[in-house]
């Protein structure tokens, strides 16, 4: 009988722990997604000001995370771009070789520059959205009105950091002294390709929010109600056991969104010249040429460094979130 109950209850019980866990990775940290739908901030932490501390800590604990996970995020975006399945120890030993340890973080001090805007952009849009599709009515919003809020926000701020995005791919695919730094590259982008080429990719980018944000607010919100009614505000279960639950959940939508992912920083990569095939410039060129010559499986390349990426990047995050939020005067509520 104990058995049976225990089988019964623990499907409820993993999907509290992803909960909680959604719960601190949305609002809190940052593992280099650029998709995720923004959690709301209670009204106090509005009317005091405290949002804004929360933001730059999370900020901070993002730039950390992605500083100390920017090899595994080159060599990702390395494999994402190949034409031919490459083992990730050749990828390892040619990067090494032709850039040394130091170009493993090469494209990362602009990734690290996009993450502050990126936030503020998204929160604020967010916002605004939301107001707008309550308008008068006082009842809260239900998840479609979050999901459709979160979405735009993301759009929003995904228009305006994009040619930073495409920044990043390239100062992470550079040969050495191919570029003097951020402002030599964009300058030789601009004049060779002119100013479409910083939104290449940008379809796919944009249709990638709809998988990833509509999957993780889905589980985010289910659990969220189940999770109140069931537990009190202040039992919170063990660290790890939250990261290995919530690290399994977020797979899901990864896996979902990592073939527009793939396909938008092939075409970030592509350096556009005039005898291109005008095939190979679009999003379904791409596709096409993908599954021609690589197959199904040519869609997910690049996506194990992308997952072993998860666990250090959040176990990071979580640690300069805590240590930053103390500094300025807020805790994770």
């Amino acid at each position: 009988m104990y058995e049976q109950e225990a089988a019964t209850a623990l499907p409820d019980v993993i999907e509290d722990l992803v909960f909680v866990f959604h719960q601190i990775l949305n609002k809190y940290l940052d593992i280099g997604e650029d998709m995720n739908v923004p959690d709301d901030f209670t009204p106090s932490e509005m009317q005091t000001g405290m949002w804004w501390r929360h933001l730059a800590a999370g900020g901070v604990a993002g730039a950390v995370s992605r500083t100390c996970t920017a090899p595994l995020d080159r060599l990702k975006v390395f494999l994402q771009v190949q034409q031919s399945r490459q083992k990730i120890r050749d990828c390892l030993k040619y990067m090494l070789k032709e850039g040394g340890v130091k170009g493993m973080w090469r494209g990362n001090g602009i990734n690290v520059l996009k993450i502050a805007p990126e936030s503020a952009i998204k929160f604020a849009a967010y916002e605004h959205v939301k107001r707008f599709i309550k308008g008068d009515s006082k009842q809260a919003l239900g998840i479609y009105e979050r999901f459709c809020a979160g979405a735009l926000a993301g759009g929003i701020s995904q228009t305006a950091i994009y040619p930073l995005e495409v920044l990043k791919t390239r100062l992470a695919l550079r040969r050495t002294g191919q570029f003097k730094g951020i402002v030599d590259a964009a300058y030789k982008i601009y004049t060779l390709e002119g100013l479409r080429s910083f939104y290449r990719g940008y379809v796919p980018n944009m249709l990638g929010i709809a998988p990833y944000a509509g999957i993780d607010l889905a589980v985010y919100e289910t659990l969220k109600r189940k999770y109140l009614k069931t537990h009190p505000s202040d039992e919170q279960p063990s660290f790890w056991m939250l990261l290995a639950c919530g690290s399994a959940s977020s797979t899901l939508g990864q896996m979902c969104s990592y073939p527009l992912a793939l396909i938008r920083t092939r075409l970030q990569a592509q350096v556009v010249t005039p005898t291109m095939d005008q095939a190979s410039l679009t999003m379904t060129g791409v596709f096409r040429t993908i599954l021609e010559r690589e197959g199904i499986f040519g869609l997910y390349r690049g996506i194990t460094p992308n997952f072993i990426k998860v666990m250090p990047a959040v176990s990071i995050s979580y640690v300069v979130y805590e240590y930053t939020s103390r500094i300025l005067g807020v805790n994770m509520t």
